[in-house]
């Protein structure tokens, strides 16, 4: 809307309330976790469901000059892809996510080694963190940015989680760190090795959030810095 100059400033995100609907619809998919998620691990056994909102207030260049403020950062680019593999699950390759990144990279004019951080969906499902592996190492090779997953934190917030994480990724390049995946322990076959304590002080310049949905439906936002602020 803003690129078409249907709009000056657009409100973009996501929030999502548990109810026993939404808790037995995931329960009779059989993907739901008795214990802390684990995204990335070997063990890792499904889901923790969350609840919550986030929402990132878009406003052209032009607009914001207007108005003299300051953006707190770029969407420097975007990429949505549907694989249309399984009402529910990712093909093996990671088609969908593989598609969004490198949509999203080409917008921005990136290469893949300057991305310094991938927000990744990271559910702890079988699934979606063996297809997200596969589509970052298609996309990355063997020596991707650093990854993790904050669904450990918040659980899987559903409608909520782009709006969440995109949020928790503007943040982390705002103030220089990078979150913790927690509860990983194990190595899964094929997998990545996620970031396991928070780093801070890591003067980043470009974080990918991924979130990706039923029916191959997957979508990556790239942030970058804002020029003044570099």
């Amino acid at each position: 809307m803003i690129e078409a100059g249907e709009a000056d400033i657009v409100v973009a995100g996501g929030c999502e309330c548990l109810s026993k609907f939404h808790f037995n619809g995931f329960n009779s998919l059989m993907i739901l976790d008795r214990r802390p998620c684990r995204p990335f691990d070997a063990d890792r056994g499904g889901l923790n469901l969350g609840e919550g909102a986030g929402w990132l207030v878009l406003e052209s260049a032009a607009s914001a000059a207007r108005r003299g403020v300051r953006p707190l950062a770029v969407l420097s680019g975007y990429g949505n892809a549907c694989d249309a593999y399984h009402q529910t699950a990712t093909s093996d390759n990671g088609e969908g996510p593989y598609l969004a990144m490198r949509q999203a990279l080409e917008m921005g004019g990136l290469e893949p080694s300057e991305v310094d951080y991938i927000n990744a969906h990271g559910t702890a499902t079988e699934n979606n963190d063996r297809t997200e592996a596969a589509a970052i190492r298609r996309l990355f090779g063997d020596r991707p940015p650093c990854v993790s997953s904050t669904k450990a934190f918040t659980g899987h917030t559903t409608s909520a989680s782009a709006g969440v994480e995109a949020v928790i990724s503007l943040l982390a390049l705002r103030n220089g760190f990078i979150p913790a995946n927690l509860n990983w322990s194990a190595p899964m076959e094929d997998g990545i090795i996620p970031v396991t304590e928070t780093l801070r002080r890591q003067g980043m310049k470009h974080v990918l959030c991924n979130a990706f949905g039923f029916g191959g439906n997957d979508s990556a936002l790239l942030l970058s810095r804002y020029a003044d602020d570099e």
